[in-house]
């Protein structure tokens, strides 16, 4: 049944630091945070040298630069043998306000660097395994600039589970806010086979590409096709001439928004609410809803005029061929007919058989 916008389903806009990709590659960033941690040990070292009259070596009695370079690194890494110990007040001093402090500070780097470059990738690759172990019939969306966006938009707003969908972008913003409305999400390539094979493409119940650019998104399309041949895909294309490349790259719906525009504009000047009727149509927010679906299996052997759902039946297609609502052919549905209807949104509407919110 078809639901009328919840609130709690809206995406809401939120305050995202400025970021900028680092420049500097992994072993550099390896190296500077190991110099940091190793340049405050040697500064340890050298407080440890000055002051080395307060500390006490029960082995020999005497402090070389050897014992301080020992009783340092012990002293960093809270191993304490208590061979070498503070006995000065000053000394005592010095370790609760210098090396402490700086004690941490090691510890914190070597804690992080740790975290980055080890456990945080293997918690990631963990945490990703568990959710490709959930994907199937899923709904991937190839690009989440104003299109992507607004369509995973309509979807959540039509009850699909965020759960359900799976973004792919190359924006760290995009994937950010596309993360925030609760989708799966990669950052990556789309039209990269390991990136698409991650999402478990083939398994997918459709996918939808809005690249930005028409060669990108044929690009896209050829390689979700070649990787998941039965699954439907949407392409955004703006110009005429690539929807037929769309078409033979794959593409099972080609929607080229700017000639969309264009029949908008020529209908409204032929009535001034026909383009609000499309919008309304097109639109989960609207009175009214355009939908397909199968057949349910009380309505076969029914005419298109008397639909279970309430909706009005407006096309039918049967083995691929499409049959308006005034000829013949739909008089009488068949099993395995798809049906193009309109329903009402309005609460009172009827329940659709088979037609459930996906979990």
């Amino acid at each position: 049944m078809s639901k009328r916008p919840n609130p709690k389903l809206q995406i809401q806009s939120g305050l995202h630091l400025l970021k900028r990709a680092s420049k500097w590659p992994i072993w550099a960033d390896l190296a500077t945070r190991l110099g940091i941690a190793f340049f405050l040990i040697a500064i340890v070292v050298l407080v440890h040298w000055i002051d080395r009259a307060g500390l006490k070596d029960s082995h020999d009695g005497q402090i070389s630069f050897l014992d301080v370079v020992y009783f340092t690194m012990i002293s960093v890494t809270t191993t304490g043998f208590g061979d070498i110990a503070p006995v000065s007040d000053r000394s005592r001093l010095i370790e609760a306000v210098i090396v402490t402090p700086i004690r941490i500070a090691v510890l914190f780097i070597f804690v992080g660097t740790a975290y980055q470059f080890a456990i945080k990738k293997i918690w990631e690759k963990w945490r990703m395994a568990r959710i490709q172990e959930k994907l199937t019939d899923h709904i991937v969306v190839l690009g989440y600039g104003i299109s992507g966006a607004e369509a995973v938009h309509e979807l959540i707003q039509r009850g699909t589970d965020p759960a359900c969908i799976v973004v792919i972008d190359q924006s760290r913003s995009r994937i950010n806010a596309a993360q925030t409305a609760g989708c799966n999400v990669l950052e990556g390539d789309a039209s990269n086979d390991e990136t698409l094979i991650d999402v478990r493409i083939a398994e997918a119940q459709s996918v939808l590409v809005s690249a930005g650019r028409d060669d990108t998104s044929i690009l896209i399309v050829l390689t979700v096709r070649h990787l998941a041949p039965h699954v439907p895909i949407s392409v955004v294309i703006r110009a005429q001439d690539n929807e037929l490349l769309a078409r033979q790259a794959g593409a099972n719906n080609v929607i080229n928004p700017v000639s969309f525009t264009g029949l908008l504009l020529a209908g409204s000047a032929q009535g001034a609410h026909v383009a609000d009727y499309m919008a309304d149509l097109a639109s989960i927010g609207g009175r009214v809803q355009l939908r397909e679906r199968p057949v349910a299996a009380e309505e076969v052997g029914r005419s298109l005029d008397h639909l279970s759902s309430g909706g009005r039946g407006l096309r039918v297609y049967r083995g691929g061929k499409p049959y308006g609502f005034w000829e013949p052919e739909v008089q009488r549905l068949e099993a395995g007919d798809q049906v193009v209807e309109v329903i009402s949104c309005e609460p009172s509407e009827a329940s659709v058989p088979g037609d459930q919110p996906r979990q």
